[in-house]
């Protein structure tokens, strides 16, 4: 056994150089190596849209935190409300008991997302909510039409998780999960979307996904995807029109829609959800990342009463799922009030100043090397290389312009808090355009 100090908790004095080499020796952090290849960043606190780093300086948050503080950080409303119920209780089993934040909160999420989404199913994460969605429509299938209909449909390009079931429908080849080929279940994948989100559908796609839902309908339970937007595979957009179709065949085959709106949901595309640009409903819908604005950490599944029914009347008569922390009031009152200051406020303005102010920001990546396209929707900007980016380089030119960024693959992009001020968002622009230049092919 190592030995390692043990501070009293309320010790404050331990420095800042001490706590970083105990993160170092043992802190696993996010798709990295132990020890970690490069030393990850103090921050000391956060406030509206900067990060306060332990060195002193301050970061704009180009991030949201992995899209979550979409209301900045030690929002009042928020903060009161963690506050107030943290006196109440911090945390009851679900099983057997409820409470009124988890109550509340699913009764505001069936009222905000599209019509007859009825039954909600609160999960600790969006890859937990992913797995939910999955166990729903398989579940809900077998019900339906029998044991044979056990795989799933999606497009390439996507991410939906980290967890196995969700991993099974991510990219298989050029998703992060290509290593455990062979362990997660084999699914069925179409030809990503074609990009470009006022794009016409494509006949040959279309041709090709309705021939695929065709061959494997008898086998398939539902056609899993993200709306508009691929986030973590590749921060692609494409057209509502491939969503249209993907419905159409659902409905032509006795199929269910999964929709993954944990990155797009609450307002970050322009629409409160991305299946709003295309006018579709799904049969199951996945929430996370914005629902409590980054406190913390809650997802949500919801469905239709047709799913919940084929659930309750098939083999097992439930859902064979319950997380120990599900619908933790901590995070049920986080939601409520993140939740409530997107209904009250004026989120849709905020997002379309964004889009603006990122187009124009990043416009001049279009004309450099090694820059392959620039892309931005709602609160979405983008500057996809040729090459794989170098992220330290790419990282420390953001941070020279006073920015926080977290450049992977080929991608330089940025997810603002929708409060992002004027001046911040040109800092975010400037700091995005470095960034490529510093980082992009040699």
């Amino acid at each position: 056994m190592t030995e390692v100090a043990t501070p009293d908790a309320s010790d404050s004095t331990r420095s800042w150089a001490e706590l970083l080499e105990i993160d170092r020796r043992h802190v696993w952090h996010p798709y990295g190596p132990m020890p970690a290849a490069r030393p990850a960043l103090g921050v000391e606190s956060a406030s509206g849209t900067r990060l306060r780093l332990a060195d002193g300086r301050e970061l704009v948050d180009g991030m949201s935190s992995w899209w979550c503080a979409i209301h900045g950080y030690r929002h009042p409303r928020i903060d009161a409300a963690v506050g107030d119920q943290l006196g109440r209780m911090a945390h009851v089993m679900f099983g057997g008991l409820t409470h009124a934040p988890a109550v509340e909160l699913a009764e505001r999420l069936v009222a905000m997302t599209p019509d007859g989404l009825e039954h909600v199913f609160f999960a600790d994460s969006g890859s937990v909510s992913v797995e939910v969605a999955l166990k729903m429509a398989l579940q809900a299938a077998r019900s339906a039409r029998g044991a044979g209909a056990r795989r799933l449909l999606t497009v390439r390009g996507g991410y939906h998780g980290d967890t196995l079931g969700a991993m099974s429908v991510c990219d298989p080849v050029g998703g992060m999960h290509r290593l455990f080929a062979g362990v997660v279940p084999e699914q069925v994948f179409a030809p990503e979307p074609p990009a470009g989100f006022d794009a016409p559908l494509d006949a040959a796609w279309a041709a090709e996904v309705t021939r695929l839902v065709e061959r494997h309908a008898g086998e398939l339970a539902a056609v899993v995807v993200e709306p508009i937007v691929q986030g973590a595979g590749g921060m692609r957009f494409y057209s509502p029109a491939c969503l249209r179709l993907l419905r159409s065949l659902c409905d032509r085959h006795g199929l269910l829609l999964v929709l993954d709106e944990i990155a797009t949901g609450f307002g970050r595309t322009g629409a409160m959800f991305g299946a709003e640009h295309a006018g579709v409903r799904p049969d199951i819908l996945c929430l996370g990342k914005a629902l409590t604005g980054g406190y913390l950490t809650l997802a949500a599944t919801l469905c239709t009463p047709e799913v919940a029914r084929l659930i309750g009347t098939g083999e097992g008569g439930a859902l064979m799922h319950g997380p120990t922390y599900m619908a933790n009031p901590l995070a049920c009152a986080a939601g409520l009030a993140s939740t409530g200051l997107l209904l009250e406020g004026d989120w849709q303005r905020d997002v379309a100043r964004i889009e603006r102010g990122l187009a124009a920001a990043l416009e001049p990546a279009r004309s450099l090397p090694g820059v392959h396209d620039v892309r931005v929707l709602g609160a979405i900007g983008v500057v996809q290389l040729t090459g794989p980016v170098d992220v330290a380089a790419a990282t420390e030119a953001a941070i020279a312009e006073g920015v926080w960024l977290r450049p992977f693959r080929d991608l330089v992009y940025t997810m603002p808090p929708y409060v992002t001020g004027d001046a911040d968002l040109a800092s975010i622009g400037r700091a995005v355009v470095a960034a490529a230049v510093a980082g992009g092919p040699a």
